[in-house]
């Protein structure tokens, strides 16, 4: 018990011996992966193949947005806005339909609404719809990207639900890590099947053979779709269910697994809470953003520039009246709420001072495939950048065990702290310039950082959330990331055009200032992790107050 495990003394190993284990825990993950139930490779085999088609489309959507649908930078970075936070709404709207129909029919419906959205996506490049924004182009893509995204909203929550459906107590975990590491590795192999596609297409699907892309990722989702058909039967699916429910009660009996317990009642009181504000404001704040030059342009809007410091700031009235109402339903919302986690202030100070480094992850796809595309014109970089914006995933397949086996005993929140301030710093390297080396040190040192950290994100949200809440402060701690997706993209786009806009000389481009700025933002979470320590540890377990 938890009494005998703070006696037992701590087993200290080499670097070599963690980096054995590290490598020993990836043959255990693929030995894992090809022992599972055949329910199981229904889940697995397609997720991989979603990885590689959705972190694939990630990388090359700035592209296609400027150059195949003419929209600016500026605007190519609301559509990744949309796609990106409208996902993580989805899961939240759609997610319990996942259970509601049961895993195999909300993988097959997911697959077949993702691969209906792929098909527009595609065909909004292959037929001649005009170009620029609000054109028919446009809205056959939007049309497609909608579909897509209320498709994964379903997609997600199905296939983790069938990773605890096929496994039991002991292999939940490995089952876990599995369909994480495997997503990572389809997302690496997308840099190489976007890259030589779209050179062998360029003649026929001019400009630059992105359309073909879109196709080939049109059939993988097509092979998807049949696959999960093909392994989740009714049969592969109750064979796989009893196997489980066998292997549980002998991991029970002999003393490896406990029984379930009842979920803790949550603190949430039952009690009738008036909606009519919140939704009034919402639709003020939706109704402003259109109104902004994000949506329509209009008369009505007032748009004007101050200089600021030597910068030129854009004012957008309505805009700032759409932040407004975004901020005034926030509040509405958390004062007919008091048990709400956002009530708690240490909770809600780190979830949200972690917002700013996790910019870095939105730039690795609103930011890296133009940068590199653009500020390395002429070189392989260039020609190949969606291998190069996809080299993080690879990365943190393989990184991830070992940096978790160093930092096994280490404090968590000293972790928080030297996590982020690891992955924030490089990103100050490219302020120098475009240099090859400066940028895959950068991508090293960045995924490094995001591994100390990120695991252990959660572990810290557990530990402060009080008795009976757990679940509600890990639900909500993903909100922060839903916002981090949807407002990086309305600047990054912005910070292109100025800083390293397309059909520039690589000499005429500012890339320095943009990573600059970057980087005092990112730089901004762990040393206000530091500032807060003595406040964020107070009244927390012994071995957290040690940090």
């Amino acid at each position: 018990m938890a009494e005998v495990q703070q006696e037992a003394p701590i087993e200290k190993k080499s670097l070599g011996q963690v980096i054995t284990d590290a490598f020993n825990e990836l043959g255990g993950t693929f030995k894992a992966f090809f022992q599972a139930p055949q329910a199981l490779w229904g889940v697995n085999v397609p997720y991989i193949i979603e990885g590689l088609v959705y972190f694939g489309i990630l990388t090359i959507l700035g592209k296609f947005s400027s150059e195949n649908v003419g929209l600016t930078d500026a605007q190519a970075g609301v559509v990744y806005s949309f796609v990106t936070g409208g996902i993580t709404f989805a899961m939240l709207i759609l997610g319990g339909w996942a259970d509601k129909l049961g895993v195999r029919k909300a993988l097959v419906l997911a697959f077949t609404f993702m691969l209906a959205g792929r098909i527009f996506v595609a065909l909004s490049g292959t037929i001649p719809l005009g170009h620029g924004l609000w054109s028919p182009m446009f809205f056959t893509m939007m049309g497609g990207l909608t579909i897509m995204v209320l498709a994964y909203g379903l997609f997600q929550p199905a296939a983790y639900s069938g990773v605890k459906r096929y496994t039991n107590k002991k292999t939940a975990a490995m089952g876990y890590a599995v369909i994480y590491g495997l997503m990572n590795l389809g997302a690496f192999f997308s840099g190489f099947v976007s890259s030589f596609t779209r050179h062998a297409s360029v003649n026929l699907f001019p400009p630059n053979g992105l359309t073909a892309v879109f196709w080939v990722y049109v059939i993988l989702t097509a092979v998807s779709l049949i696959l999960t058909m093909v392994l989740i039967t009714r049969k592969s699916d109750k064979a796989a269910v009893e196997k489980v429910i066998k292997q549980n009660e002998e991991l029970v009996r002999k003393g490896e697994a406990v029984e379930d317990e009842e979920e803790e009642e949550s603190a949430k009181p039952k009690v009738k809470i008036n909606n009519i504000p919140i939704i009034i404001y919402s639709l003020l704040a939706i109704g402003f953003f259109m109104l902004s030059d994000f949506g329509f342009k209009n008369s009505i809007n007032q748009v004007f520039d101050v200089r600021l410091f030597g910068l030129n700031i854009h004012i957008d009235t309505a805009f700032i009246l759409s932040l407004v109402m975004v901020g005034v339903a926030s509040w509405d919302y958390l004062k007919r709420r008091p048990w709400h986690p956002f009530r708690d202030k240490r909770f809600t100070f780190f979830i949200f001072i972690l917002v700013p480094v996790q910019t870095l992850f939105a730039h690795n796809w609103l930011t890296l495939p133009y940068y590199l595309d653009r500020a390395f014109q002429g070189t392989v970089v260039s020609q190949y950048f969606e291998v190069f914006t996809n080299l993080n995933p690879i990365l943190i397949f393989i990184l991830t065990p070992i940096i978790a086996g160093l930092t096994a005993k280490a404090n968590v929140y000293k972790m928080m702290i030297w996590g982020t301030l690891v992955m924030a710093i490089p990103t100050f390297l490219l302020a120098i310039g475009p240099h090859v080396v400066s940028f895959l040190i950068y991508v090293l040192f960045m995924t490094i950082g995001e591994a100390m950290w990120s695991p252990r994100f959660l572990q810290w949200i557990a530990e402060i959330a009080p008795k009976g809440k757990v679940g509600l402060y890990m639900g909500v701690g993903q909100f922060p990331w839903f916002l981090d997706k949807v407002v990086t993209g309305l600047y990054s786009g912005w910070f292109l055009e100025k800083y390293c806009p397309k059909g520039v000389p690589v000499d005429q481009l500012h890339t320095g200032t943009l990573w600059f700025i970057y980087g005092l933002i990112a730089i901004i979470t762990p040393i206000s992790l530091w500032l807060a320590r003595k406040w964020m540890l107070k009244g927390m377990p012994g071995e957290a107050q040690n940090g």
